[in-house]
C-alpha cells in the first residue's frame, strides 16, 4: 500500500473519532450529489471541464479506462454521486486484527449513455499509543510504523479508549457518474 494510500486511511480514523463516540465499533457515512454540465472536452489529451450549479469550473483528466469518452458532448449533464464510510471497531484483547488490505474495482455501465462506477475499501488495523484529552488528540501507529497524531473534535468520544487499544477501520468510498439522459 502506498504512503497515500496509508495515511489517506489512517486519516479516516480521525473522522471517525471525531465524529462518533467510541463503543465497540461505531461508523460514519457521507454522500454528496452534484450535477454539473461539460464545458469543454480536449479529446487529444482526454480532459474534460465540468461546470457546477454554483458555476464552479474544473478540468479533469479522464483515464483510458474509461471506454465511452468520446460520447462525451459539450452541454450534457453529468451526475456525479460520491459515498464515503468509515467503520472502525475496537479489537478485543488476544484477537487478531484486519490487517491491511487495498480492494478496488471498477463498474462500467452498459445504457444508453456513459455511466460508470469507480470504488475503493482500504483496512487497517491501527494501536492507540497515546490519548491527550486536554487537546483532545490521539496518537495511533501503523502496522508500518507510522506514529500520526491528530486533534479530536469531541472530548467525550476518547472515553473509551486507552493506549494499547487496536481498532480496525474500514474506509470505503465510491463514485457514481452517469450522463444524463435528454441533454
Amino acid at each position: 500500500m502506498t504512503a497515500t494510500k496509508t495515511m489517506m486511511l489512517a486519516g479516516a480514523v480521525w473522522v471517525a473519532i471525531a465524529s462518533s463516540p467510541l463503543a465497540q465499533s461505531a461508523s460514519k457515512a457521507n454522500v454528496l450529489k452534484m450535477s454539473a454540465t461539460i464545458t469543454a472536452i480536449d479529446a487529444g489529451n482526454r480532459m474534460v471541464t465540468l461546470r457546477d450549479d454554483k458555476g464552479n469550473e474544473d478540468t479533469f483528466s479522464v483515464s483510458k479506462d474509461v471506454q465511452r469518452f468520446d460520447e462525451f458532448k459539450v452541454g450534457q449533464k453529468v451526475n456525479l454521486t460520491y459515498y464515503e464510510s468509515v467503520v472502525f471497531q475496537v479489537v478485543k484483547p488476544g484477537e487478531k486484527g484486519s490487517g491491511t488490505s487495498f480492494e478496488a474495482g471498477v463498474n462500467r455501465g452498459t445504457g444508453a449513455l456513459p455511466a460508470g462506477t469507480i470504488a475503493t475499501q482500504e483496512k487497517m488495523t491501527v494501536t492507540v499509543k497515546a490519548i491527550d484529552a486536554a487537546v483532545p488528540s490521539v496518537t495511533v501507529a501503523t502496522d508500518d510504523g507510522r506514529v500520526v497524531t491528530r486533534k479530536i473534535e469531541n472530548k467525550k468520544n476518547l472515553e473509551n479508549l486507552k493506549p494499547g487499544d487496536r481498532v480496525d477501520i474500514t474506509f470505503t468510498r465510491a463514485l457514481v457518474t452517469a450522463v444524463a439522459p435528454g441533454n
